[in-house]
């Protein structure tokens, strides 16, 4: 049990950040990214490339 409680004192009173605050702008950094990039996949196909590809398919079977 004592070897417990020391491991455990040593380890809060370790001044090492190990960069938790680097890795976790850069989790945030990527899922900002990653938002914007389906965001925009979203928009272009809803808006551009489905309904040409309706108005296509129309076209194809209207007499």
């Amino acid at each position: 049990m004592r070897k417990f409680f020391a491991k455990t004192r040593n380890v809060l009173k370790s001044r090492r950040g190990d960069g938790y605050v680097d890795t976790a702008v850069k989790m945030i950094i990527a899922v900002v990214i990653g938002a914007l990039l389906l965001s925009g996949l979203y928009y272009i196909f809803n808006n551009i490339i489905l309904p040409g590809l309706a108005e296509r398919i129309q076209d194809m079977f209207s007499l």
